[in-house]
């Protein structure tokens, strides 16, 4: 068996690569910038000339690899086929199969969420369990879902996009999939700001937060406020809880996960979040699904590498 493997996470702006021996030690890691002009054809050759280039530098035998991983950020199914990715210009086509023919090395391919939901069960938060969901929660809301240790992608590669399910009958305003009242509306970075803009200028109450621009205010100023003890805040971080607990209760239901791991940049106001998200989940859960355990992400920005480093070790 090959000593070493790759782990490919494919971004808007950039591709972060690493290098791991099949123990799941992370080598070496890099970053090559994303060439998305015409369609996005040069990502993969790229991927694939960096790859061999850190193969050649580090003398490795083409035997001695066991394969690349690689998550991107679109529908992936089981087979590899990827099924559009609008960030980078690509359509409908085999992730797997094309780079594979471009570095004659085994390649397994999955979405960019689920991927890092793979890396957070190998390595990270959520080392020791099996059965995994994922939240990042960043500008967007994505998710990945690990069920005994593999990931669930479902028919076209949609499994785990937690951040569409339906939350809100009574919301008038799309969200970026074209639909309306989605979760991710609501407990993104964007959303939590949104909710916070929205009872400013409803109740426009003294506090922390109204003393900030609206156009200035982030995510992270709401949770400062929180922890600082601002009443409009607290009530954005209820709502925010709200939402995101009764539908994780939901997605108990269907997958009954040992553990939510709560990533993104929004994960970065610490243990409070988890709080706020783990009493409403108690209240909605089913009594089955109610002793799942709440956690933060651990690999941040490398989950991606590492989860798709673990697909060609499965």
């Amino acid at each position: 068996m090959g000593k070493y493997c790759f782990g490919v996470d494919v971004g808007g702006t950039t591709v972060k690569l690493g290098v791991f021996n099949t123990d799941g030690d992370l080598l070496e890691k890099w970053e090559i910038p994303t060439v998305t002009e015409d369609g996005g054809k040069k990502i993969l050759p790229d991927i694939a000339r960096s790859i061999l280039r850190e193969m050649d530098e580090r003398e490795m035998e083409r035997d001695e690899v066991v394969g690349v991983g690689i998550g991107a950020p679109g529908p992936v199914d089981s087979e590899g086929t990827i099924y559009g990715a609008v960030n980078l210009g690509w359509g409908t086509f085999s992730l797997k199969k094309e780079l594979q023919i471009l570095l004659n090395l085994p390649v397994e391919a999955g979405n960019d969420a689920n991927v890092a939901a793979l890396g957070e069960m190998w390595q990270g938060g959520a080392r020791g369990y099996r059965n995994v969901v994922l939240v990042t929660l960043g500008t967007g809301v994505g998710g990945g879902i690990i069920v005994e240790g593999k990931i669930l992608p479902g028919s076209t590669g949609a499994g785990g996009e937690i951040g569409h399910l339906h939350v809100n009958d009574k919301e008038t305003i799309p969200c970026n999939c074209g639909n309306k009242g989605c979760l991710e509306q609501y407990v993104s970075a964007t959303g939590m700001v949104r909710m916070a803009r929205e009872k400013l200028a409803a109740q426009r109450r003294e506090g922390i937060l109204s003393r900030i621009p609206a156009d200035k205010l982030c995510a992270k100023d709401v949770w400062d406020a929180v922890k600082a003890g601002d009443p409009l805040a607290a009530e954005v971080a209820e709502d925010f809880g709200w939402y995101l607990g009764k539908a994780m209760a939901g997605v108990a239901c269907v997958v009954n996960p040992e553990i939510f791991v709560i990533g993104g940049g929004v994960s970065k106001a610490g243990d409070i979040l988890i709080d706020y998200v783990q009493k409403n989940y108690s209240k909605y859960a089913f009594r089955g699904c109610k002793g799942a355990l709440f956690t933060l992400a651990k690999l941040g920005n490398d989950a991606g590498i590492y989860g798709a480093a673990k697909l060609v070790l499965d």
